[in-house]
């Protein structure tokens, strides 16, 4: 944003301010039969107010309602989520390479305690057709589950006052869920396909230090991109209105960014947590959903700056047609 923005307050219907002009990010053009619904306002277009407003969002409750929520979900589907990447890499492709990416990828995604959950996950993927299914099964129930309250929190972020029904909603959430394990499965793929080249290069010489820090930058750099994609399918398709990609896209990118610090700084916060003296046994699954609780808080966050940045846009792009006009 140029600095003629930032210091220029504008309103969200489009008319040149006054003193106490307000942006707000629900107040743009609504699908029809759609409403806008008070947000917390921007007083101005400039960096520090947005940050201040930013604040205040991320202070009300029913923003950490949302994000508990979400977490509580994303715990009950991670695992089966896991369970089908495995089996997908072991029984469709065949390929233990796959299957050992899927392993390394998922290290790179959990915060703690990555090789008992990946161990005890590749012994339910590999075990009884009965489980699979079972997995399976509830993969879709809790899938669903993670992205209900996320519509209701973006439809607030973005002022639409209607939610989807109930199987619309059930429709899109299963939507979300393909496209999240077609991203999975496309970065696995590329990321064993790089190993099997690499391979080649060294001509079967991989026990040295440069293939192995090539291979784990390329795999890290797919989480990343996978991360990104997550980002951005939640942004862009959940809303029950037309959001344009521009809008969410820049913001999708820079909260993978900081979604990864904020894992590497979670990492080094668990051993100051000890979770395992307050909850013993418990201490894994604790562990990761405090870290989705903080996802949640995370993905909000860029919701809101996405709205919010996509006001002021549309504002400033009505005041120059006015004045252009006049």
């Amino acid at each position: 944003m140029s600095s003629d923005e930032n210091s220029l307050p504008l309103s969200a219907t489009g008319a040149l301010p006054a003193t106490e002009a307000a942006v707000e990010p629900g107040e743009q053009a609504i699908a029809p039969g759609l409403t806008a619904k008070p947000t917390p306002r921007v007083e101005e277009a400039g960096t520090l107010e947005q940050v201040k407003a930013l604040a205040r969002y991320m202070t009300r409750t029913e923003v950490h309602t949302y994000a508990f929520s979400v977490a509580a979900q994303v715990i009950l589907s991670l695992f089966p989520f896991i369970v089908l990447l495995l089996t997908i890499a072991q029984r469709v492709f065949h390929s233990t390479r796959m299957v050992d990416v899927v392993g390394e990828m998922m290290t790179n995604f959990l915060p703690n305690n990555q090789e008992f959950v990946m161990r005890n996950m590749r012994v339910l993927a590999f075990a009884h057709t009965r489980t699979r299914v079972f997995s399976l099964v509830m993969l879709f129930i809790t899938a669903t589950g993670v992205f209900m309250p996320l519509e209701v929190a973006l439809n607030s972020v973005w002022g639409v006052k209607k939610n989807r029904s109930y199987l619309a909603n059930q429709v899109v959430s299963l939507g979300l869920a393909l496209g999240v394990a077609l991203l999975a499965m496309a970065s696995i793929a590329l990321s064993a396909a790089q190993r099997s080249i690499l391979e080649w290069m060294f001509v079967g010489h991989t026990d040295n230090f440069l293939f192995g820090f090539m291979g784990d930058s390329f795999l890290k750099i797919c989480a990343g991109l996978a991360s990104v994609g997550l980002f951005f399918l939640i942004y862009w398709g959940l809303p029950n209105r037309k959001i344009p990609a521009r809008a969410v896209l820049p913001t999708a990118i820079v909260m993978g960014v900081i979604w990864e610090g904020a894992k590497y700084l979670y990492i080094l916060a668990l051993p100051h947590l000890d979770f395992h003296a307050v909850y013993g046994p418990f201490y894994v699954s604790v562990g990761l959903m405090m870290w989705a609780f903080i996802s949640g808080l995370l993905l909000l966050a860029g919701a809101y700056v996405s709205a919010t940045r996509q006001a002021l846009r549309e504002t400033r792009k009505a005041d120059l047609k006015r004045e252009s006009e006049a």
